[in-house]
């Protein structure tokens, strides 16, 4: 797959914007735009790759003549060598995505690594994980990225969920309460519900987990054995407020005596549904002092 980025694309995805990238070009021809044949000008994967690492050494402090004199292979060497150092993590996030385009496993697995030992895993997941999701949110739009690309680095960042998951144990607190957690047909986007996961058995609570997929009827046939208190799932494929808000309803009628939390990307005000045992858009920390109170 062969991108073409605008101007402006290239500024989404860096952060550098875009006045700032033209005087770069004219004055250090930093980027070198191709044509259409209607002579619109465009860049290629390789200089998107060029500006995401130039955006990340000048994050980091160089300035943009130090730069410059790099060869393409400095630039490489210094990009990792930064990405190894207790840096910001915007430097990071955007190390992430340049190890990703790359599909360099062992530099994103140290990113990840170096990032965990300095942050903590779960500041690891709100600081960097999050917002480099967000910037992949971005590159799909713009075509940037192919799905081996996507499921290469959702696949290690979820063998990550799953290990801490795993070193949480199964010891549940004595007035612990059980949350069942699935993603409804269709919804494929599971590593948001693994970190909750992880979250409910950080706090001492009982999981079930279901995963991506999941038919409402095996869900039903799954809790009548044991009944949860809180139903866990999100909505990020769906994109129609009337779907959304039919299958929030049919989670709502199939365990009347549970509460629903739920993520989605709508917000309460385009119509979204609202019930008594219905929670919507709750961010992170809503959810942890959630957990605590109860």
């Amino acid at each position: 797959m062969t991108g073409k980025y605008s101007i402006k694309d290239l500024e989404r995805l860096s952060g550098i914007k875009a006045h700032t990238l033209r005087i770069w070009e004219k004055r250090y021809g930093v980027i070198n735009p191709e044509r259409t044949d209607t002579n619109i000008r465009y860049y290629t994967d390789d200089e998107l790759k060029k500006v995401l690492n130039i955006a990340i050494l000048n994050n980091y402090g160089i300035k943009i003549s130090k730069i410059v004199g790099l060869t393409a292979e400095q630039l490489h060497q210094k990009v990792i060598e930064i990405s190894n150092e207790e840096v910001s993590e915007q430097v990071q996030v955007e190390s992430l995505v340049v190890a990703m385009m790359e599909m360099d496993e062992a530099r994103f697995e140290k990113i990840l690594a170096n990032c965990t030992i300095r942050l903590g895993f779960e500041q690891t997941i709100l600081k960097v994980v999050y917002p480099f999701f967000k910037k992949v949110g971005v590159l799909w739009q713009t075509g940037s990225i192919n799905p081996a690309q996507e499921h290469f680095m959702s696949n290690l960042i979820r063998q990550k969920l799953i290990v801490a998951i795993d070193s949480q144990g199964l010891m549940a607190k004595e007035d612990c309460k059980k949350f069942l957690l699935f993603l409804p047909e269709g919804e494929l986007h599971e590593i948001g519900l693994l970190f909750y996961n992880y979250l409910i058995q950080k706090a001492g609570h009982k999981v079930v987990y279901l995963g991506q997929s999941v038919p409402l009827k095996d869900v039903i046939a799954v809790n009548k054995y044991n009944p949860a208190q809180y139903i866990f799932t999100a909505l990020l494929s769906f994109t129609s407020i009337e779907e959304i808000n039919a299958t929030l309803q049919s989670i709502l009628d199939a365990f009347p005596e549970a509460h629903v939390w739920v993520t989605n990307r709508i917000e309460p005000n385009e119509g979204l549904l609202e019930h008594a045992r219905l929670t919507t858009n709750s961010d992170i920390e809503q959810f942890k002092s959630f957990l605590k109170g109860i």
